[in-house]
């Protein structure tokens, strides 16, 4: 079951704290980044965030699963009330991960002769 466009607009309202927060379809759901950075997917309707050791030190009793079968398992985000632990939690993945490369500029091509 493909999650709703109003659970999406509502846990990226949720995470706005966090950086600038934007999402894209992908794999018949959707993919949430923060500041470019790649950290989480919605499936189902549930808010699944990477796991990385900083995080799971700090949040230990989370559940995990993974979004969908054949996944890595993620962190399982039930509450999504406190914007605040939210956004904290967001911005220490983040921390976390690689950073995406930057894009070379296309070149025309005349000038790649």
């Amino acid at each position: 079951m493909a999650s709703t466009l109003e659970f999406v607009t509502y846990v990226t309202d949720q995470l706005a704290l966090a950086g600038t927060i934007t999402w894209k379809r992908m794999f018949g759901e959707v993919g949430l980044y923060c500041d470019q950075v790649f950290f989480a997917v919605i499936c189902d309707d549930q808010l699944f965030i990477k796991i990385t050791p900083e995080v799971a030190a700090r949040i230990p009793d989370c559940p995990k699963a993974p979004p969908y079968p054949g996944a890595k398992e993620s962190f399982l985000i039930e509450d999504l009330d406190d914007r605040e632990t939210l956004a904290e939690i967001v911005r220490a993945t983040c921390g976390a991960l690689p950073k995406p490369k930057p894009r070379r500029p296309k070149t025309s091509k005349t000038e790649s002769r």
